[in-house]
């Protein structure tokens, strides 16, 4: 892989991670037209997450260290006795309602080889399937999603159902935040809230995934030179950082709507490309390579 693969691919996940179209199916996408799919590719793909995850960091740093102050208060009233889930200020409802979007990750765990098989395969069709699914579900939340729900007064079937929606995006084509943001919206949630709560419940789930995925890889040989790897990381922070501002800005307008449609003509053109390429024994991507 060169230094021009890795900025390529971490523009793509910068902007992708939290646009709602799909980091991980783009990702797929161009790393099986450039010839980089297979383990490197899942590998780089998982420094990439930990590249956007620090743009997560900076782009709510605010709300992130209000939960962690807050998060220490609580121990210490639990420890004392003093701990009431009846008086919980906003911000012990969403530490809650966050550790509670995390319980079905539990079941997705045991499955997480099935994710990495479909991520590092030579084809792109179950891509395309993702980005259809993806597109429904954007038009569906733009059109039935409207609330009022915050922090505090979230409910626990609320973060449920965000942390089931996050459990199957890792499926590449599955946007993780187009997921979360929608079903929050589809639950009430109103939609300044839906993408904060969306983005930091991201923080621990793909931290940990990206533990487990690097605990697999620990032992092997490292393919990637570091100077292509913190091109990489540096683009996707940067780009992350940049698509974070654009879909606050988004969620608020009506054009949150047109990556439903993107994201559907990308699903339909990738399974298409997907059964030629089938038919043909690659010859789009062989074409490609030179």
């Amino acid at each position: 892989m060169t230094i021009w693969d890795a900025l390529i691919q971490g523009i793509v996940q910068g902007l992708t991670e939290f646009l709602p179209v799909s980091s991980s199916g783009h990702l797929s996408l161009v790393q099986y037209f450039t010839g980089n799919s297979g383990e490197t590719g899942a590998m780089f793909s998982i420094l990439l997450h930990l590249g956007t995850l620090i743009a997560v960091f900076i782009a709510f740093r605010k709300t992130i260290w209000e939960l962690i102050v807050e998060a220490f208060a609580m121990l210490g009233d639990i420890f004392r006795g003093k701990f009431s889930f009846k008086t919980m200020n906003p911000q012990r409802r969403m530490i809650w309602m966050l550790l509670l979007s995390l319980v079905p990750l539990l079941f997705f765990v045991l499955i997480k080889d099935v994710y990495s098989s479909v991520a590092s395969d030579n084809d792109i069709v179950v891509e395309g399937v993702c980005f259809v699914v993806t597109g429904i579900l954007l038009l569906l939340s733009d059109k039935l999603g409207s609330g009022k729900t915050d922090m505090a007064t979230m409910r626990p079937r609320d973060a449920l159902a965000m942390g089931i929606a996050q459990g199957i995006a890792p499926l590449p084509g599955i946007s993780r935040s187009g997921s979360t943001v929608a079903t929050g919206l589809l639950m009430g949630l109103d939609r300044s809230y839906a993408v904060t709560f969306s983005f930091i419940m991201g923080v621990p789930a793909v931290l940990g995934a990206n533990v487990l995925e690097l605990g697999d890889a620990l032992g092997e040989p490292f393919p990637l030179s570091m100077s292509v790897v913190l091109v990489g990381v540096l683009a996707a922070v940067v780009f992350g950082l940049l698509a974070i501002k654009m879909v606050q800005w988004l969620i608020h307008t009506d054009k949150y709507k047109y990556f439903g449609y993107y994201t559907l003509i990308l699903g339909a053109a990738a399974i298409i490309i997907g059964l030629v390429e089938w038919k043909s024994g690659h010859w789009i991507q062989r074409m490609l390579l030179g």
